[in-house]
């Protein structure tokens, strides 16, 4: 215990001279499992060791999905100390060892704090423990924070989030830094030196379009969430991404809404972190979060966010400009009508004034490749036609001639 004092006391000093984030971690976003959007509060060690054997199992790990984060309600109690411990009843081997087994699978170990000294679920947070909880974390092996925001009364954002960030670079263990501050403080305009990523939104919630109003707080639908991008892609790149909350794929919603939620994510170059139980997902499910060619263009290393380039009568066409040349393209209907799209290349012209970047369709014929269907459908020489279901999307990769 003398050692661990010490310790502390050499990071709150070396803390303040050298605070900053891990610049080298995040360099595409991040991507993982969260125990949050299906168990809630019903999690122990058990159900984070079998999660992580099927993420093996399932194919998730090879397709790149590398965190596998606890959040709320693993906490215990404080030690005389106050350093935390976690529930003994729910984590009865401690973290170090779960953190040693999901590291032995070649996946990495996450975790949950809020910057309150309370977290949501009431749990003890970090409020004036954020150097011990961060040492603790960094023993422990831990490789993912993701930092909440309930309980946070009379505290400055920047400040509380800064706080821990350097609190995490002086316990010495690069930990990718997980800003839950729900958009209210518009972190994109201050989180870039801070955090890896942050939450641009309330929470999700598996439904298509909707607003679940809880008094204090509401949770949001796929769309709902999408529209609240709208202006934020300036702000993100390479190690600092808008994050427009985790994935309900496998929550209960259409296949067709899964599928289309997992294509505007990626579109939107959005941390990729499953929500839902993978131990018993179905294969649908599972093909889903295992594309690779969709989650290529998620994980594309220009880190460009993609944009609307036409919103008309429910249907939207976006466009993101990939490494390489080559482009992504997602039709998403809105509506429960299917629509018949047309798109002529040859008489478009499109220009990206955030990356500077244009598609020359009238000079350069692109290859069309299905992100779905894994098939190729024809080039840019002429136009696209197809028939895109209600609450679905068609995603293409328009694959520019290589030298």
């Amino acid at each position: 215990m003398r050692r661990l004092l010490l310790s502390l006391a050499g990071l709150l000093v070396t803390g303040v001279v050298f605070g900053q984030k891990f610049e080298q971690l995040a360099r595409t976003p991040p991507m993982g499992w969260n125990s949050w959007n299906h168990f809630g509060c019903n999690i122990n060690e058990q159900i984070v060791r079998e999660v992580a054997e099927a993420m093996v199992r399932s194919g998730m790990r090879d397709a790149g999905y590398e965190y596998v984060i606890i959040d709320d309600c693993w906490q215990g109690e404080r030690d005389s100390l106050g350093f935390i411990q976690p529930d003994p009843e729910r984590f009865p081997s401690g973290m170090k060892a779960l953190a040693d087994y999901i590291h032995s699978l070649g996946l990495k170990f996450g975790i949950y704090s809020d910057a309150g000294d309370r977290t949501c679920a009431g749990r003890p947070g970090s409020r004036g423990h954020e150097y011990q909880d961060a040492l603790t974390y960094a023993r422990w092996g831990v490789d993912y924070l993701k930092y909440d925001w309930c309980h946070t009364e009379n505290l400055n954002p920047i400040g509380a989030y800064t706080t821990m960030r350097d609190a995490l670079y002086a316990a010495g263990r690069p930990i990718v830094f997980s800003i839950c501050e729900w958009g209210t403080n518009e972190p994109w305009k201050w989180g870039r030196t801070i955090g890896h990523l942050w939450r641009t939104t309330g929470d999700i919630t598996n439904c298509w379009d909707c607003v679940i109003d809880h008094g204090t707080w509401k949770s949001w639908g796929i769309l709902q969430i999408l529209d609240r991008q709208d202006g934020l892609r300036i702000y993100a790149g390479p190690g600092h991404w808008n994050d427009p909350d985790m994935l309900e794929v496998g929550n209960g919603m259409r296949v067709s809404e899964d599928r289309a939620h997992f294509s505007m994510w990626a579109m939107l170059a959005a941390p990729l972190i499953a929500g839902n139980d993978v131990r018993h997902m179905s294969e649908t499910t599972r093909a889903i979060l295992t594309n690779r060619e969709v989650i290529a263009v998620d994980q594309d290393t220009l880190g460009i966010q993609g944009f609307p380039y036409r919103r008309e009568a429910g249907v939207e066409i976006w466009f993101r400009p990939l490494a390489g040349g080559d482009w992504a393209m997602a039709i998403l209907n809105r509506t429960e009508t299917p629509r018949t799209v047309t798109f002529n290349f040859r008489e478009t012209y499109i220009f990206d004034d955030f990356s500077r970047r244009g598609t020359f369709f009238d000079r350069i014929t692109y290859r069309l490749r299905d992100l779905w269907a894994h098939r190729d459908i024809g080039t840019t020489e002429t136009p696209l036609t197809v028939e895109v279901p209600g609450h679905d999307v068609v995603m293409l990769r328009l694959i520019a001639p290589k030298p």
